[in-house]
C-alpha cells in the first residue's frame, strides 16, 4: 500500500512506539489513520492484490479455490472479505497465509474466522505473532494451524500455491508465498519499494541476509514473475518485476556501506543517527524517519556494531 510521506513519518513513530509497549499500541493507532477505500486489482490468471490499509493482500479467487496472503487490520481484513465474497458467491477461503507477523499484515486474521479452513505461516511467524518480541500476545487473534521452516505446498483450484522461507531478513519468520501457475509471487516485507523500510532486529532482522534474500529469490522464480510488494512509497506501484527487488537490495548495500564508513571515521552513534537527510544514489527513497528500534539507519549501525 502507498503511504503520504506524512503518514509514513507517522508509521516510523508508531512502530518505535510499539517496540517499546507491545504490538496493541501499533495497531491502536493504525486504527486513528484516515479511512482508506478497499480497491482490488487483478493481476493474471486469478490472482490479484487488494489495497486500503496496511500491507498489501494477496489472493487467489479461482472458480473452484479461495486464498488469501496476509490480512492487514480487523475492518480492512472484513472489507476484503466481504468482497471476496461477493466476487465468488461467499465460497469459503480454502488458505490464509501470512507472510509474517506484524500487525499489518496478520492483525487481520481474527476476521477470517469462520471463513479460512486453514490459516499457514512460517513457524517463526507463528511464534511471534503468540508472542510479539518486546510485547503483549494479542487478547483476540486467528493464529495459524499449519507452519512450516522451509517451504509448503498446496494444489488449490487450478493454482499451485507454494510458501519459501529464505532466512532471517526483514523479520526471522518471513515467506515468499507464489502462485506458480500464474506466475505471481508474494514478498510481503520482504520488498519495500522505493521507500525505508521497517527492519525488526528484535524479530531476528538481518540486513546482510536479506540482501542475500533478494539475489535468491527471482532465482526461483521466472524472468517474468510478476512480484507483490509489501509497501510502496507515494504514488508508487505495489507490483513490479524482478528490476526492482535489486534496486531495494542495492539500497541495503548502499545504507550498509554508508554507516560503515561513518563509522570507520571516527564518528559516534549518536552522529551517525542524526544523518536523516536521504541516501546518496536513492533518494526517491526520502529523507529517514525518526531513530528508533526497527528505523534502518539504526538497525544498520548496531548490526554493523554488534560485538564490537
Amino acid at each position: 500500500m502507498s503511504l503520504t510521506r506524512r503518514d509514513f513519518l507517522a508509521t516510523s513513530a508508531l512502530a518505535a512506539l510499539a517496540g517499546a509497549a507491545g504490538r496493541p499500541v501499533l495497531a491502536r493507532a493504525w486504527q486513528r489513520q484516515p479511512t482508506a477505500q478497499p480497491v482490488f486489482t487483478a493481476i493474471r490468471r486469478n490472482v490479484g492484490y487488494f489495497t486500503m490499509r496496511g500491507g498489501t493482500i494477496g489472493y487467489l479467487l479461482d472458480p473452484a479455490a479461495v486464498v488469501v496472503v496476509d490480512s492487514q487490520f480487523p475492518a480492512e481484513a472484513r472489507a476484503c472479505l466481504d468482497g471476496l465474497n461477493a466476487r465468488s458467491q461467499s465460497r469459503p477461503v480454502d488458505f490464509l497465509i501470512n507472510t509474517h507477523h506484524h500487525p499489518d499484515h496478520s492483525g487481520g486474521n481474527l476476521s477470517f474466522r469462520g471463513a479460512a479452513k486453514k490459516v499457514v505461516a512460517h513457524a517463526k511467524a507463528d511464534e511471534h505473532m503468540r508472542q510479539p518480541p518486546g510485547g503483549q500476545p494479542p487478547a483476540d487473534q486467528l493464529f495459524p494451524d499449519t507452519t512450516f521452516t522451509d517451504t509448503w505446498s498446496a494444489d488449490v483450484g487450478g493454482e499451485r500455491v507454494r510458501a519459501r522461507h529464505y532466512g532471517r531478513a526483514h523479520t526471522s519468520g518471513d515467506a515468499v508465498i507464489t502462485f506458480e501457475r500464474a506466475n505471481v509471487a508474494h514478498m510481503g516485507d520482504l520488498m519495500f519499494h522505493q521507500r525505508h523500510p521497517i527492519v525488526d532486529r528484535a524479530a531476528g532482522a538481518i540486513m546482510r541476509n536479506w540482501m542475500a534474500v533478494l539475489e535468491r529469490v527471482p532465482g526461483d522464480h521466472a524472468r517474468d514473475t510478476i512480484y507483490i510488494f509489501g509497501h510502496a512509497n507515494t504514488g508508487l506501484p505495489v507490483t513490479g518485476d524482478a528490476a526492482a527487488l535489486a534496486r531495494f537490495r542495492d539500497y541495503l548495500g548502499a545504507l550498509l556501506a554508508f554507516v560503515e564508513a561513518q563509522v570507520k571515521a571516527g564518528r559516534t552513534r549518536d552522529e551517525i543517527l542524526a544523518m536523516r537527510d536521504p541516501l546518496k544514489g536513492f533518494e526517491s527513497f526520502g529523507r529517514f524517519g525518526q531513530p528508533g528500534p526497527r528505523d534502518p539507519l539504526t538497525v544498520a549501525y548496531e548490526e554493523l556494531t554488534a560485538g564490537a
